[in-house]
C-alpha cells in the first residue's frame, strides 16, 4: 500500500456495534437518588452511591472485555 492510498477497511467488514443495556438508566437512577439523598435522607444517598459505583464499575469491565474480544488491528 503506498502512502496515498487512504487506510480504509476492506469491504464487508463487520462494524462493531455494543449490544443494549440497562447500565445507563442504572446510572441516571443510581445518581438522581444520591443527589436526592443529599437532601433528604442519608440511607437513600448511600443507595444511590452504592448503585452509581456499581454500575460504573460493571460499565468499565464491560467495556474492557468487549475491547479485548475485537481483532487485534482495531486495538490502539
Amino acid at each position: 500500500m503506498s502512502e496515498l492510498e487512504p487506510d480504509v477497511a476492506p469491504a464487508g467488514e463487520e462494524i462493531h456495534l455494543p449490544g443494549g443495556t440497562l447500565q445507563p438508566l442504572l446510572l441516571t437512577v443510581g445518581i438522581t437518588a444520591a443527589l436526592l439523598g443529599v437532601t433528604t435522607s442519608p440511607v437513600l444517598l448511600g443507595a444511590g452511591l452504592i448503585l452509581t459505583i456499581a454500575v460504573i464499575i460493571r460499565w468499565i469491565a464491560d467495556a474492557r472485555r468487549e475491547l479485548d474480544e475485537l481483532p487485534l488491528e482495531h486495538h490502539h
